[in-house]
């Protein structure tokens, strides 16, 4: 049984399979890579966003914690407070090492895929 509605699956495969769309782009097209492989990188954050319901208020949450910069115990925030700035990260990097950025964006999308596959209850891929 899927645990959120047709609106929010919708958009989280959407962006999931954009995200995969994007990281293949970035191989074929390596003066563009960096730029890529960002907007993998958030399109991936914006899948699990929409699958865990108000992306606004997910997104929310998580910048808040990171700007109080407070201990985090609960497992599912932890992972989103790390998504988030493994993506700052990036996006933020004066030259980042496209090989280094492009495996992490890989990562991202796979738990982004395995993330969204649980919650809509199928195979989003």
């Amino acid at each position: 049984m899927p645990l959120i509605n047709d609106y929010g699956k919708s958009w989280a495969i959407r962006y999931l399979r954009e995200a995969k769309a994007e990281l293949v782009a970035a191989q074929k097209t390596p003066y563009m890579a960096s730029s890529l492989i960002l907007e993998a990188m958030r399109k991936a954050q914006a899948a699990i966003y929409y699958s865990l319901g108000d992306p606004a208020s997910v997104e929310a949450i998580v910048r808040q914690t990171i700007i109080k910069k407070q201990s985090v115990k609960d497992p599912v925030l932890r992972c989103l407070v790390e998504i988030e700035r493994a993506v700052q990260e990036v996006a933020q990097a004066p030259d980042p090492d496209k090989e280094r950025a492009f495996d992490r964006a890989d990562d991202l999308i796979q738990i982004a895929s395995d993330i969204v596959n649980l919650f809509i209850g199928e195979k989003a891929d």
